[in-house]
């Protein structure tokens, strides 16, 4: 009973041009291994954005799913027990702080960890959506650029999104490892992440040639300003 956690630095079907879904959503939904699974998209972050949704219903409509989407407005108690029955739960970009302050008062933590832990099921995400299943992450929910700890934890280290494509975010999340503010972890580029498969590493993936995922540990050399950043190796999608 496989669990898998894919966390992007951005991508999928949120950028996508025509509003179509990318290579990234279709391998979430292969992941599965299901014919027609159930996805749960989870537009916390976005303050349930209904443009979001829609987008994402348009695309993954597409690819043969059974859609759902968990919104905290409305039903929210019944939107949360109906987690237990996702093949595929996707959060969505936005804040992060927010969207797991709001998880956390209506019990979607819990409900998530839960069905986690029950094993064949797909965790994904792009930008803060893939922040929520680490332990640490830098996040602009608070204006600029801070170290934030509040993730879920079902994926160890931390995580730094649009690594390529935001000035500031990376010295931060850098200087936040070399001081011990946060775990080591991985920053990926936009169209770039990371998988897991029952929390081990299986595979770095990116969109298109030339997005990267990086490796940042904390290091005691003389030379390394604190922190060791390896490139690690990908496989296009």
């Amino acid at each position: 009973m496989t669990a898998h956690i894919v966390a992007m630095g951005g991508g999928g079907f949120a950028t996508s041009q025509l509003g179509s879904p990318t290579n990234l959503d279709r391998y979430l939904v292969e992941l599965t291994g299901k014919s027609a699974p159930l996805v749960c998209f989870v537009p916390t972050a976005a303050a349930d954005d209904p443009q979001y949704i829609n987008k994402f219903l348009v695309a993954y409509g597409t690819l043969g799913i059974r859609p759902m989407v968990l919104t905290l407005w409305q039903d929210a108690a019944n939107a949360v027990k109906r987690i237990q029955d996702a093949d595929l739960i996707l959060a969505g970009n936005g804040a992060t702080v927010n969207m797991l302050a709001l998880w956390k008062a209506h019990g979607v933590d819990k409900a998530i960890k839960q069905r986690y832990e029950a094993g064949d099921v797909v965790l994904a995400g792009t930008a803060a959506g893939a922040n929520a299943w680490f332990q640490g992450c830098v996040t602009d929910s608070f204006g600029d650029f801070r170290a934030f700890s509040g993730g879920l934890g079902l994926a160890q280290g931390s995580f730094c999104s649009h690594f390529g494509s935001e000035d500031g975010r990376v010295g931060v999340y850098t200087d936040a490892i070399a001081a011990g503010d946060l775990p080591g972890g991985f920053a990926a580029d936009d169209g770039a992440g990371v998988h897991f498969e029952d929390g081990k590493l299986v595979r770095c993936i990116a969109e298109s040639a030339g997005q990267r995922v990086f490796s940042i540990q904390p290091s005691d050399a003389p030379t390394s300003s604190g922190v060791l950043t390896e490139q690690q190796p990908t496989e296009l999608l």
